[in-house]
């Protein structure tokens, strides 16, 4: 299961495009709201700093956080981040949407893959290049059984040998959200191959015959 991040927030009365930006550029806070859960939503906000900390870290997108509200201490929030948008080249979260959860609502969420004991693989040991074809997978699972990253086992991987999503071991109460048994949907994960080898060619290239100054005059006079 993913650990649990504690994250503090106030609550923001003003709303709207205009509000944030003050927010973002006069306070240095992030806006955000809390939905879902048959509940109304709640506009808050994050010190940008806290917030960009915690997001450092691969787990926080699939990890439980719980949102204590300043001033109200019986009001913590227990959500995941649904979305997040950032600036297109700034290094800067413009707002962040969270969603309430309980441990037993079932959610759909990516999860990030770790690749492990590719050094113990003959192939690697003989040479082969481990290529990565997914970083992640789309899970279903209860926010109880949400794993903070799911591990590929490459050890036994053999030479030009596919892994493929079917092959991947998953968490108890965690599936896939694609039919695997549907070769559409068997995509691969990960492979093992040799690095390529360009040709080297031992003859040596032909020179391209370059006519001097003194031929290029003979033939203008001849043309005369």
């Amino acid at each position: 299961m993913s650990k649990t991040i504690e994250l503090r927030a106030a609550l923001r009365a003003d709303i709207g495009k205009g509000a944030s930006r003050r927010l973002r550029r006069l306070e240095n806070k992030v806006p955000a709201i809390v939905y879902g859960a048959h509940q109304d939503p709640l506009n808050l906000m994050f010190d940008a700093n806290e917030l960009k900390k915690a997001m450092e870290h691969e787990s926080f997108y699939t990890s439980v956080i719980h949102v204590h509200v300043e001033g109200q201490p019986k009001n913590t929030q227990t959500v995941v981040a649904k979305a997040i948008q950032r600036h297109p080249y700034k290094v800067q979260i413009l707002h962040i949407d969270l969603q309430r959860v309980s441990a037993n609502d079932v959610i759909v969420k990516k999860v990030p893959l770790h690749f492990v004991n590719a050094s113990q693989s003959n192939a690697v040991k003989n040479g082969g290049l481990v290529s990565h074809i997914m970083a992640d997978i789309e899970v279903e699972c209860k926010v109880k059984d949400l794993p903070e990253f799911i591990e590929v086992d490459l050890a036994h991987l053999e030479l030009d040998q596919i892994l493929h999503l079917s092959e991947i071991k998953l968490p108890h109460g965690v599936k896939l959200t694609v039919d695997v048994q549907d070769e559409l949907h068997n995509l691969p994960v990960a492979s093992i191959h040799l690095p390529k080898v360009e040709e080297v060619s031992n003859e040596a290239p032909v020179a391209e015959e370059v006519p001097t100054v003194a031929e290029t005059e003979g033939e203008t006079k001849a043309e005369e």
